[in-house]
């Protein structure tokens, strides 16, 4: 079992995000803002984290957040959820992952496929074994 953090404003999606995660036999704490995912990795490090892009008080947030990671806990495998490309035509794709920018693992554009999220899930965690010499 993995210990995953979901952090997106919408309440929601992120419960149904969670759902899914403890479907497949993983513990998850949801974080509904950058303020509160830092609280949460401050109590426990979590084994992977789900991210969403735009916040209400920072439509680049999981941006910036996604750099923090990298920046105070390392190699934590993040999974980005966006719907940036719907709200604004900026191509977004798998290219734009760079270790400085956006320093991701892989994306999911929302509306999401939750058959597709649990593979990029499993997919991360993988990932996250290999990190931890597991």
């Amino acid at each position: 079992m993995a210990f995953i953090l979901i952090v997106d404003d919408d309440e929601d999606f992120a419960e149904a995000v969670a759902t899914v995660c403890r479907a497949e036999g993983h513990e998850v704490a949801v974080a509904y803002d950058a303020a509160a995912a830092n609280v949460r990795f401050a109590e426990r490090l979590p084994d992977a984290v789900i991210l969403d892009v735009m916040f209400p008080e920072n439509p680049s947030g999981g941006f910036e957040l996604a750099r923090s990671i990298r920046k105070k806990w390392g190699e934590i495998p993040v999974l980005m959820l966006t719907a940036v490309n719907q709200q604004f035509p900026l191509g977004f794709s798998q290219k734009d992952i760079d270790p400085a920018w956006l320093p991701v693992h892989d994306f999911v554009e929302k509306p999401v496929d939750f058959e597709i999220l649990k593979t990029k899930i499993a997919d991360l965690l993988a990932r996250s074994r290999r990190f931890n010499g597991e």
